[in-house]
């Protein structure tokens, strides 16, 4: 069974989310949205879009989204078949969240590292 095939997204917590987001607009050039974050699309090597996207995030600090993580920042993962995965996980004996989410988006699960990172992990809508 293949497990992570990608990063799916990255998302971090900051005190001043709306500052940081305008610092990264300002001196790196990111197409912050309204929703405070971007997608980068994939290219090619010769620059040509295709599938896929990599979303980048700013959020509150007290937002608890990361929760039961106290770490500032969570990495989501591509997988191919989540429920497979989070079986194999829990049967390693990892800390596997409860908790899983199938919308529009695709389907999420979560587990927890041994250093206390909450990792997301998705599984994209067919066609993605």
């Amino acid at each position: 069974m293949k497990r992570v095939t990608g990063i799916g997204g990255i998302f971090f917590h900051a005190k001043d989310p709306v500052a940081l987001r305008a610092w990264y607009k300002r001196h790196l050039g990111v197409d912050v949205q309204d929703w405070g974050g971007t997608a980068f699309t994939w290219a090619d090597q010769a620059g040509n879009p295709f599938k896929g996207s990599t979303i980048w995030s700013i959020g509150a600090a007290d937002s608890g989204h990361f929760a039961p993580s106290t770490s500032p920042f969570m990495i989501n993962y591509r997988v191919d078949d989540l429920a497979a995965l989070l079986q194999a996980l829990r049967d390693e004996g990892c800390q596997v969240l409860d908790k899983t989410d199938d919308s529009e988006y695709g389907k999420f699960g979560w587990v927890v590292d041994p250093e206390g990172n909450k990792v997301e992990l998705w599984q994209p809508p067919a066609g993605q």
